[in-house]
């Protein structure tokens, strides 16, 4: 039997409104305040998950 690795992806999403003059000016805005911890993403966020195989590591064979 061979042992692979997989990356394992979730993907958390929200959506909030930000008053802005621009839509540059809005993603930066909400970039600030994400950082400022005012949107806290968490379970109820979720959005997906992707697994994938690592393809450029060899399978490692594990005798016993």
């Amino acid at each position: 039997m061979k042992n692979y690795q997989v990356v394992i992806t979730e993907t958390l999403k929200m959506c909030v409104d930000i008053e802005a003059d621009s839509p540059e000016e809005a993603e930066q805005l909400a970039n600030d305040r994400w950082r400022n911890s005012e949107f806290i993403l968490d379970a109820e966020c979720f959005d997906g998950v992707e697994f994938n195989t690592v393809k450029d590591r060899k399978p490692v064979n594990y005798e016993r």
